[in-house]
């Protein structure tokens, strides 16, 4: 099984077993307290055999080296100091624990030359070990397979040197929460949909109640109660079921309007009627990204204490082939009132967010609301999967979620919305269509969506490219990514709490 490293941070000093690792800058500089920990000067000269510069994520590891006790010496470069912004040392953290491998005993010497490292620094640079080293192998039974070559038979103990270890433990603190809520948002991508049903989603996300977030859910007996056709049209099809959970986090003042965030939770997605096709539909239990990341996000407020009024909704459905599934054609009535011709029983995931972002916006009148949903195949046509698409009413919501995305790297970029759009959902038979034909298909999927908000602040995020089977890279080598949880703690702290 994978193992998570255990961190502590202590004042600098020279490790004398185990596994060292420091930090070399541009041009392969050590500082006084990465030097120290090469008595034998075996460093320069692997630099020199291996043209190491410094660039950033590069490394050199030295087995035994000479002069010293310890078993491995590895440095890695961090490049340019300007370079260094709050990813590049989270990306750090996530090159180091890489070059783990099966040591149990690590010394990261956080050192690096002309370069006044500071606790957040620090605190980043463990966030992003804690962030490579999640895997999901719950279900391997053969340790030789689960484990790998490389991997520890036990958790490794990091302890990381720097020069304000107190002051880098209480800011690790407030990451280490983040950094849960983005392992929590993977889990539940990860695991299959049959194990995870909206029950199951419903359950995981009443646990969040132990970090005292308030956590309802309502069943399809109240959801009906309610006029949720549109949700309901979806599940019913599966004979497991919907959920509609309504997390609350409660820290800001009391009566402070709340922001709220709705995700889409589609535990498996086979299409309905409008079957999809059979290659590829396995990675269909992850079509509750959006969920799992609101969910993460909740999680992440809740156990850093984020001094914020936090709403987080999920809509938790199975869209099935069944004898009693939506059919093409079939019209339903939305909680709006406004009716829907389902033109397309694949076209689900809208549907759900009608219904949950309506509910949201009527029971809470939050300051603005951000959805997030693994809604279109045409959102990767457009950006691939390294942005996720941003829709939204509101420039200056806008503005601050393209900003959050650049701090964080869980970059989004903005698409349009118009009344332009409207005449391609426009229906004969209803008030919409859910399909609006070949072209713009995220963007008539999002003006659909507007048409549940209001007048509220609204962001629409389709993260159908980034949400799962994304690239790995350096602090990511899971399938599922846990995409948005960083993004909106990053929005949140930015410009709502207080």
């Amino acid at each position: 099984m994978t193992f998570m490293p255990t961190i502590s941070f202590v004042k600098y000093a020279a490790p004398k077993k185990g596994l060292a690792i420091v930090l070399a800058g541009e041009g392969g500089a050590l500082g006084d307290a990465a030097a120290a920990c090469d008595p034998g000067k075996v460093l320069a000269r692997a630099f020199s055999v291996s043209e190491f510069s410094g660039k950033s994520g590069s490394v050199v590891d030295v087995l035994a080296p000479e002069g010293s006790s310890l078993d491995r010496l590895v440095a890695i470069g961090t490049g340019k100091a300007e370079d260094l912004n709050e990813y590049a040392w989270l990306k750090l953290g996530g090159t180091i624990a890489a070059q783990l491998r099966k040591a149990t005993e690590v010394a990261v010497v956080a050192d690096i030359a002309g370069v006044a490292i500071t606790p957040a620094d620090v605190a980043r640079l463990a966030a992003g070990v804690v962030l490579r080293s999640y895997g999901f192998d719950k279900y391997k039974t053969r340790k030789d397979e689960a484990n790998g070559k490389d991997t520890p038979s036990k958790p490794a103990k990091i302890s990381i040197h720097c020069a304000e270890p107190s002051a880098a433990k209480k800011a690790f603190a407030d990451l280490q929460a983040v950094a849960d809520g983005v392992m929590l948002a993977r889990d539940l991508v990860n695991e299959p949909a049959n194990v995870l049903g909206p029950v199951e989603f419903a359950a995981r996300a009443k646990e969040l109640e132990k970090l005292g977030v308030k956590v309802e859910v309502l069943t399809e007996k109240e959801m009906k109660k309610l006029g949720m056709g549109a949700l309901l049209g979806v599940a019913q099809g599966s004979v497991r079921p919907p959920r509609l959970v309504v997390m609350q986090w409660n820290g800001g003042k009391a009566k402070a309007r709340p922001v709220a965030f709705v995700g889409k939770g589609v535990v498996f997605d086979s299409g309905g009627v409008s079957i999809k096709p059979a290659s590829g539909m396995e990675d269909m239990k992850g079509d509750m990204g959006g969920a799992a990341a609101v969910t993460g996000l909740m999680h992440a407020l809740a156990a850093r204490k984020a001094k914020v009024n936090a709403i987080g909704i999920i809509g938790c459905v199975e869209n099935m082939v069944d004898g009693n599934a939506q059919r093409p054609g079939d019209i339903v009535t939305s909680m709006s009132g406004q009716t829907i011709e389902v033109l397309n029983t694949d076209a689900e995931g809208r549907l759900v967010l009608a219904d949950a972002l309506w509910y949201c916006n009527d029971r809470f009148q939050p300051k603005f609301m951000i959805d997030l949903a693994t809604l279109t195949g045409a959102i990767m046509v457009a950006l691939g999967q390294h942005h996720a698409g941003l829709f939204s009413n509101d420039d200056e919501l806008a503005a601050n979620l393209f900003a959050a995305g650049q701090t964080s790297q869980e970059r989004v970029w903005r698409m349009p919305v118009g009344p332009e759009y409207d005449k391609m959902i426009d229906s004969k038979n209803a008030d919409m269509k859910n399909i609006g034909g070949r072209h713009g298909g995220a963007i008539t999927a999002a003006q659909f969506l507007k048409r549940f908000v209001k007048d509220t602040p609204w962001a629409h995020l389709d993260i159908a490219g980034t949400a799962m089977g994304t690239q790995a890279n350096e602090i990511n080598q899971s399938w599922g990514s846990g995409f948005g949880v960083r993004l909106l703690d990053q929005l949140v702290r930015d410009h709502y709490e207080g």
